[in-house]
């Protein structure tokens, strides 16, 4: 854990519409859900490239 104060926080639209706090490290990628995190190859997903739309500001 860091510092207190040091996260810094940004403003994401969720599925529902919305406004919840994500660490600014994780605004351009989400974690993909069980059904998305395998690629056809076999390889493990870790990052899905979040909307333009999702990242409020």
């Amino acid at each position: 854990m860091g510092k207190t104060g040091s996260i810094e926080w940004v403003k994401i639209k969720g599925r529902k519409g919305k406004v919840r706090l994500v660490e600014h490290s994780n605004v351009k990628h989400k974690r993909p859900g069980p059904a998305q995190r395998y690629l056809s190859s076999g390889a493990r997903r870790r990052r899905i490239k979040r909307s333009a739309k999702a990242v409020a500001r």
